[in-house]
């Protein structure tokens, strides 16, 4: 096969790779690229997208190789900061932390680098060192709407309803309808005790994601707190029946409800869910 051909061949195998991916299919384009690897050994684009399509299969362990080798034989930021994703989901921290220091440093940042470093320092409780880097990187992307989520979820850990509120109401403006976005501005209502509010904002992210678990707990607090006890419990069953994980957590809302209002022994509140 001529150079050109080849070339066009790999081009349109790479596309198909991303559009199988795009349409969560990412067996499929971890099978596409490793058939362009087969041939091209070190094919940059190639050894990128192998590392997403098993990064999107929960496999990080496994992508970290191939997003190694493809940052090693470019100076990408994105692939750069895909392989220090794949580090932090395989549980080397410190090896992705510094990866995204350097990655988020270059300027202009990029926004998924800066998000990434944001996320990272928050779960590593560096909280000043997380909001400046989130803060810069608002700088230069004020619409993110990622960027202001991860910085209103900082200001939610610090019990700082108003800025919280801000930044959320930001990203809501960014990306009107973003289920994190609204679930943040409810809970920063919640610590502001406007609990009409709240809800309102989590039945708004629950319309979007039928699936957000926290979105229906938290409701269903705001619910006992308006006195709309018989609701609150069957948005607690739904919860448990969406989520069995969730139980626990559903059981001691259950408990807490009302603030002595309606006292539960855990039993009790155990037998209410399954009824």
């Amino acid at each position: 096969m001529k150079p050109r051909a080849a070339t066009a061949k790999t081009t349109d195998a790479l596309q198909q790779a991303m559009a199988a991916l795009q349409g969560r299919r990412a067996d499929e384009a971890q099978r596409i690229a490793e058939g362009v690897i087969a041939r091209e050994p070190r094919h940059p684009g190639a050894l990128h997208v192998l590392g997403l399509a098993l990064l999107a299969q929960g496999r990080p362990r496994e992508a970290a190789a191939p997003l190694e080798q493809a940052a090693g034989l470019v100076t990408d930021p994105l692939i750069e900061t895909h392989y220090a994703i794949a580090l932090r989901q395989s549980g080397h921290s410190a090896r992705a932390l510094a990866l995204l220091e350097r990655t988020a440093a270059r300027e202009p940042p990029l926004p998924l680098a800066v998000h990434e470093l944001g996320v990272l320092l928050f779960q590593l409780r560096r909280l000043d060192e997380a909001q400046a880097v989130l803060e810069r990187g608002l700088r230069h992307a004020p619409a993110v709407a990622e960027l202001s989520v991860v910085l209103g979820g900082i200001f939610l850990d610090r019990l700082d309803w108003g800025n919280a509120r801000l930044a959320f109401a930001r990203a809501l403006a960014n990306a009107p309808g973003h289920p994190a976005s609204l679930f943040g501005l409810g809970a920063a209502l919640m610590g502001e005790n406007e609990f009409a509010s709240a809800a309102e904002r989590f039945r708004q992210a629950l319309a979007r994601d039928p699936g957000y678990t926290r979105a229906r707990l938290q409701l269903a607090t705001c619910l006992f707190e308006l006195d709309c006890r018989a609701e609150a419990v069957a948005c607690l069953r739904a919860a448990v029946q969406a989520a069995p994980q969730c139980y626990a957590e559903a059981v001691r809302t259950l408990v807490s409800s009302g603030r002595g209002r309606f006292p539960l022994k855990p039993s009790a509140a155990a037998a209410m869910l399954k009824s």
